[in-house]
């Protein structure tokens, strides 16, 4: 059997977003017609970045993207973008397309069934924005396979997505013939059908390329780090001796200069030997979220709410009564109202719904909306805290991998997994008496997910949460579920 033709190759690609924000440096990997790839790294390390140099969206700064000729390219993104979300479903297929297509209808009606998106048939006019997260996710990945590409970039497709959505697109990957590339923090689901791993290493900035299943990939990387270190902590500690050898003999003077000398050369050669290690992503510190102290009481009431049937309004009676210290878990699948709930709970407005007068609400949306995206980072987590000491915010802000030029970046420059560790560093900053958190594990790399379920495990305050992640709800305390599909 030949050999398949390389179908996307980068050449000693750099980039950056200016002198201050590296990215790339000398990139160079390759891809043949029917792999299936993750692309893996840290947080803000530049995975989106390297989707849009394969599609052109940007131009590396030295190097060269090659893609075979005649490849056509599209991308599932991760978020609609907010200036389509008044858009019609039929508007938002027509923007995937350079030109009119006038089999327009029956071509969405193909990506709708592939995505398993039900009563496609009569969704063409309906406006985006009247979707859930989890729809609008299906979307995403239907934008993608409406243009049949050639090579597939899923960049988080599992967000937001319920379990019967994450095994339908599993399945369509299983069988799914041609090049895929795929950024996700699921690792089971990566594991299913992928055959190699692009490794992006935040610290050196290049592309380590494995073959092999997901799982085996990343204990290989683990394995090779810890090698690594052992053979740096032991090689460290010869440097530390042998230094302190050569100050003793440079301190006795005469011909013990010459040992300590040689003593200096024998470090420099121990210092060339030392491997560059391939660090590790790093995570976040533990942390505590701090409730509002002055609460006591019935912090929230739920005697009404409204849930979605086949696109209807269907109201439901309920007696549910949440205090301080009490973790109410919404369950139902996509599309069924869980975050059109939680914003009625949020704006505290709508009849069936009392919240404590002077509860503050810590509100953690799955579309960063809550967030101002041309706020600084350093403004926006001043905003939210009680006493403006910019030393106690910096502090905390490490906490969450902020660091310096991170803080002093516009939100919307940020990466989504980035924006959502500074929608927690406000909520910590809040302190809120009522935290409502929809799809709180979207777009945040799984190292960290453990440190957040153990902070809402221990939130002593009211608390709501929505989560398609069965793996993550398990590991945080919850009294109570409000099962919307029951």
């Amino acid at each position: 059997m030949a050999k398949e033709e390389t179908i996307l190759r980068f050449d000693e690609v750099s980039f950056e977003y200016g002198p201050m924000y590296p990215i790339l440096n000398e990139v160079d990997f390759s891809l043949r017609k029917g792999m299936k790839v993750a692309l893996m790294g840290q947080n803000g390390a530049g995975k989106s970045t390297i989707f849009q140099l394969i599609t052109g969206g940007l131009k590396p700064e030295s190097g060269k993207v090659n893609i075979s000729n005649g490849t056509t390219i599209a991308t599932a993104r991760q978020v609609i973008p907010r200036d389509q979300m008044e858009l019609m479903v039929r508007e938002f297929f027509e923007k995937c397309f350079p030109h009119k297509v006038y089999d327009i209808d029956p071509r969405i009606d193909e990506a709708l069934e592939v995505v398993n998106l039900k009563g496609h048939e009569k969704l063409h006019n309906r406006i985006i924005k009247t979707f859930s997260g989890g729809q609008q996710a299906r979307l995403l990945l239907a934008s993608a396979l409406i243009q049949k590409p050639d090579l597939l970039l899923l960049d988080e497709p599992t967000n937001n997505l319920d379990k019967a959505g994450i095994e339908h697109l599993t399945k369509f990957l299983i069988d799914y013939k041609k090049t895929c590339v795929v950024i996700s923090h699921d690792s089971g689901f990566l594991n299913a059908f992928t055959a190699g791993v692009l490794y992006l290493d935040v610290f050196t900035r290049k592309i380590e390329q494995y073959a092999g299943n997901y799982l085996d990939v990343v204990k290989d990387i683990s394995a090779r780090i810890e090698k690594e270190n052992r053979k740096n902590a032991q090689l460290a500690k010869e440097i530390q001796e042998n230094k302190e050898k050569a100050n003793f003999f440079a301190f006795k003077g005469g011909k013990m200069r010459n040992v300590a000398k040689k003593m200096r050369e024998k470090t420099e050669e121990l210092e060339a030997d030392l491997v560059d290690v391939r660090k590790e992503d790093k995570t976040i510190r533990p942390f505590t979220i701090p409730s509002q102290t002055e609460l006591a009481g019935n912090i929230l009431k739920i005697s009404s709410y409204t849930t979605l049937k086949k696109h209807k309004p269907v109201s439901h009676k309920a007696s549910i009564v949440i205090k301080k210290n009490n973790h109410l878990l919404i369950a139902g699948p996509n599309g069924i109202g869980k975050t059109t709930l939680l914003e009625t709970i949020a704006s505290g407005k709508v009849k069936g719904i009392e919240i404590m007068e002077g509860t503050r609400i810590g509100y953690y949306r799955q579309d960063f909306s809550t967030l101002n995206f041309e706020d600084i980072v350093k403004d926006a987590l001043m905003a939210v805290m009680e006493k403006k000491i910019e030393e106690d915010m910096r502090s905390m802000a490490a906490g969450f991998l902020i660091n310096s030029e991170i803080i002093n970046t516009k939100i919307g420059r940020l990466s989504e997994g980035q924006k959502g560790l500074v929608a927690f560093a406000r909520l910590v900053l809040l302190k809120p008496g009522l935290l409502i958190l929809d799809e709180p594990t979207n777009h945040i790399n799984f190292r960290h997910l453990p440190v957040i379920a153990e902070a809402l495990n221990k939130y002593d305050g009211a608390m709501i949460l929505v989560s398609h992640v069965p793996d993550f709800v398990r590991q945080i305390r919850i009294d109570e579920i409000l099962d919307l599909e029951k």
